[in-house]
């Protein structure tokens, strides 16, 4: 599968940077192109200098607002960068349009930080722009949730994350969403931390876009899952999840053992990279709530065997009962067995509903603090349609 990525704002030009580096290393390790263009959009100009991977040109690193902003950003209002979007949102487009390998491409992977400001506002109005302009190719978008500390500081992160979110859901075909404190690392620096976060977001998506692209015949797995079963399986709200298991390819290489120790334990390292994919998931959900699943099991080839995969494809069906899934294998991993996981079309994720909630009393004490009144709880004709779109 080959996207187009587009990061807006810090946080999603950050990770946009990130996918760049990751289709580096596909070109570099399998000779396959998993990115059909990189673009990061900011109204500063120096994120946009912070970047490492993505082309230095200005049709790659996009400065849009310049008038308004004098190109130091929106100052976390993101109705500000919805505004901004929606006038540079053609200057966007046409730059995406000119990609050389333009015409490769099976969708379009949107990211942001929801609780930012050109970030939160731009990815549901550019979401909206380009699903008009390319009704063929589904667009996706990848929305990254605030450090617990960002929302216990400030009512508008919450407030931010709330609008974008409900804005998204309106227009995205699906929504990755990654909770950046599940990856925090408390020893680690800020820098450290937000550097490996923004790694392990990306890890789960490269086998997974490698898969369907490989040229290679003995890399070809018996059962191919290519962007025809990703696009089926992303509708909604969707977690993913990557584990990784050692195996002993390298003694097989020289012994082909027969012994029934050795056969359970192939099945067993399979399950425990299925159980760290899970663990792993980038946001807290409940399986049973997903209505679709894939799995890819990336593994040497005389490890996949059909007693793993039956073991892995009941496990997730125990797990998530009422989803339909898929799944694939890709004999490419060396010494490592590599499962990733998605589950999608979520019918219910508490953390949203969570933002929502606080969002829907935070709307109500601010209405009852204009009108005069005493807070006392919130009225009942507040509901989530209460909540601002920035369409």
């Amino acid at each position: 599968m080959k996207l187009v990525v587009v990061g807006f704002g810090q946080c999603g030009g950050r990770i946009a940077d990130e996918f760049a580096r990751l289709n580096g290393r596909a070109r570099g390790l399998r000779g396959l192109n998993i990115v059909t263009g990189a673009y990061a959009v900011n109204t500063d100009i120096a994120d946009l200098s912070g970047l490492s991977t993505i082309r230095s040109d200005y049709d790659h690193r996009i400065l849009i607002g310049n008038k308004k902003t004098g190109g130091h950003g929106v100052g976390k209002i993101n109705e500000l960068g919805a505004e901004i979007a929606r006038e540079d949102s053609d200057k966007i487009i046409e730059t995406i349009r000119n990609t050389k390998h333009f015409h490769e491409t099976d969708a379009f992977l949107l990211i942001a930080g929801a609780a930012g400001g050109t970030g939160s506002g731009a990815i549901s109005v550019v979401t909206q722009q380009i699903k008009e302009r390319y009704v063929d190719k589904p667009i996706y978008n990848l929305i990254v949730l605030p450090f617990e500390h960002e929302e216990a500081t400030e009512d508008r992160t919450v407030y931010n994350v709330a609008t974008c979110l409900k804005s998204s859901y309106l227009v995205a075909d699906a929504i990755f969403l990654v909770d950046n404190q599940r990856y925090v690392s408390k020893d680690s620096s800020l820098r450290h931390n937000l550097a490996k976060i923004n790694t392990t977001i990306t890890q789960p998506f490269f086998n997974l876009l490698c898969a369907g692209e490989e040229k290679k015949s003995k890399y070809i797995g018996a059962k191919i899952l290519d962007a025809g079963d990703i696009i089926q399986t992303l509708v909604g709200w969707t977690t993913l999840g990557y584990g990784r298991s050692h195996t002993s390819s390298l003694k097989s290489l020289f012994t082909s053992s027969r012994h029934f120790r050795d056969k359970a334990t192939e099945t067993q390292k399979g399950v425990q990279a299925l159980d760290e994919a899970i663990s792993g998931l980038s946001i807290k959900c409940n399986p049973l709530d997903s209505k679709r699943a894939l799995y890819l099991v990336s593994a040497p080839a005389r490890e996949i065997n059909v007693d793993l995969i039956k073991e892995l494809g009941m496990y997730i069906k125990n797990m998530a009962p009422e989803a339909i899934i898929r799944s694939g294998d890709y004999p490419r991993e060396k010494g490592n067995l590599d499962i990733t996981i998605m589950l999608s079309e979520m019918s219910d994720v508490e953390k949203v509903r969570n933002y929502f909630t606080k969002a829907i009393n935070l709307i109500a004490e601010l209405k009852k603090r204009q009108e005069g009144v005493v807070s006392t709880q919130r009225g009942i004709d507040i509901t989530i349609n209460d909540i601002p779109s920035l369409l």
